[in-house]
């Protein structure tokens, strides 16, 4: 089989989605941590927080080499090498992390920690549920993906307007899609491993763990900045 030449011996595919799964989750808490520390550190530094937030040029720039990043690596991870791809999610990471930075200037202490631990138990629970159902969630995730869509345009249009009920109504639809999408992603990662054993394909699962990870990444911090709009509690 095509794994043999990634783990050295050959395994089973039961095995080799429990060893590629620990790796998906181990890449995302690593980056999970690398975007903390680049928060608190940014948070802590008016230097920083001088370069990025004292205009909106400094601000807009980094959000736009945000996307562009995770834009360009999540088109192009499987072709990259590695290393690079490792070494770029882990510069968005960072980069998403200075952009967190203003969560902690915002909201207090006590409720970040809250949303981080509902946000936690929240995406374990889903995620669980995803990688253990005998459900097809193709269907739900094509769903929630043009819910996705229309979420990005309301929220673009709310900047404008303002309105307060859109405001609640864009909340609570982002938690309702975030916690779908965790299940969904998390299937995905493990029918993409069987699809690739069934196929006989030699495929680099450390590749497929590291996009993995960046999508339970992404759902993971989608989902932990909606439940912190939920808890409300900005500094006054």
């Amino acid at each position: 089989m095509g794994y043999e030449k990634h783990y050295g011996e050959e395994m089973s595919a039961e095995r080799v989605q429990q060893v590629t799964m620990s790796k998906v989750y181990g890449w995302m808490t690593l980056a999970l941590m690398a975007s903390a520390l680049a928060a608190i550190y940014t948070a802590g530094s008016e230097t920083m927080l001088g370069l990025i937030f004292g205009s909106k040029i400094g601000f807009l720039g980094l959000m736009v080499a945000e996307v562009a990043l995770v834009v360009y690596v999540s088109a192009r991870l499987m072709r990259l090498s590695f290393g690079t791809a490792a070494t770029l999610f882990g510069l968005y990471a960072v980069l998403n992390g200075i952009t967190m930075s203003a969560i902690l200037l915002a909201y207090s202490a006590s409720t970040v920690y809250a949303a981080f631990f509902s946000t936690g138990l929240t995406f374990d629970v889903m995620s669980f549920v995803g990688y253990t159902t005998d459900r097809d969630l193709t269907g739900i995730g094509s769903f929630l993906m043009m819910a996705l869509v229309g979420l990005i345009i309301g929220t673009l249009v709310n900047l404008f307007f303002h309105f307060t009920w859109m405001e609640s109504l864009i909340t609570y639809a982002g938690l309702f899609i975030f916690v779908g999408l965790t299940a969904y992603d998390t299937q995905k990662i493990k029918n993409a491993l069987a699809y690739s054993e069934a196929a006989g394909l030699a495929v680099d699962t450390r590749k497929i763990a590291l996009m993995g990870a960046l999508n339970l990444y992404l759902d993971f911090v989608n989902l932990f900045l909606y439940i912190l709009r939920l808890l409300g509690s900005r500094r006054s």
